[in-house]
């Protein structure tokens, strides 16, 4: 399909692209013209499909390698586009991890760590770039957040109330930062078929598809849309949303 180019020589930062939704966002917005810094954590396991797909869409994919919990690195990639870029335009927060765990087994220690990754390394992404944005007077967050953030599910309580802290970041952010045209939304996802969640619904959860009113797992393509929609001009006029991509799924 011929793609519009919706974002092109947008400057895009994404975080989490190593596999799932934020591999295929950082696919998406190449092949919509943009430029693409995406974050992993493991250093080169992403430079040879960046290579690949920068040279495809005739644009560029920069790996990033960093910790999102290690304010420096952090610090230290976005002073990097900021001299090689001048500016970013998009940033998305994707970088996370789930868990599994009903109320009376929570590890207080593994949530800690969730909730530095999933909250925290958020909002510290966010005071960083919006000092960008701001002087731009121009910007969009898309932070990834979940269908159980904002609806809850049993069994996830821990996860739930991280991505349930992610919606609440967007709203109040989305509110303070109108005034500087910066848009901050937030999508949430249903079940989507990454690798680590096809196996757990292998193993453990094959009823709960029966819960999603189109019938299937989302693709990771279809989350990777939506940011393309919220990074580009065509949402000028939304912030501080919660799109859920959920096949209409209830929990």
């Amino acid at each position: 399909m011929q793609k519009n180019r919706l974002l092109e020589n947008k400057i895009c930062l994404i975080t989490g692209t190593s596999s799932g939704i934020g591999k295929s966002t950082a696919e998406r917005f190449a092949e919509e013209g943009a430029i693409v810094y995406a974050n992993s954590l493991n250093d080169f396991n992403i430079d040879v499909w960046a290579s690949q797909y920068s040279e495809k869409f005739e644009t560029k994919i920069i790996p990033l390698y960093f910790d999102v919990t290690d304010y420096q690195a952090v610090k230290n990639a976005v002073i990097r586009i900021k001299k090689e870029q001048n500016k970013i335009d998009v940033l998305v927060n994707n970088a996370g991890i789930v868990t599994y765990e009903f109320l009376q087994l929570i590890d207080l220690n593994k949530t800690k760590e969730m909730f530095d990754i999933n909250v925290m390394a958020v909002i510290n992404l966010i005071q960083l770039v919006t000092k960008l944005m701001i002087r731009h007077n121009s910007g969009s967050i898309i932070n990834i957040s979940s269908i159980v953030g904002d609806k809850g599910v049993s069994g996830q309580l821990a996860y739930s109330a991280s991505k349930g802290a992610v919606i609440a970041i967007t709203k109040s952010a989305a509110k303070e930062l109108a005034k500087n045209n910066i848009r901050v939304n937030s999508i949430a996802p249903g079940m989507v078929a990454t690798e680590r969640l096809k196996k757990i619904m292998e193993s453990s959860f094959k009823e709960k598809i029966e819960n999603i009113g189109m019938g299937r797992l989302a693709e990771p393509e279809e989350i990777a849309d939506a940011c393309v929609f919220l990074a580009s001009d065509l949402s000028s006029y939304i912030s501080g949303q919660i799109i859920g991509v959920d096949g209409c799924t209830i929990l």
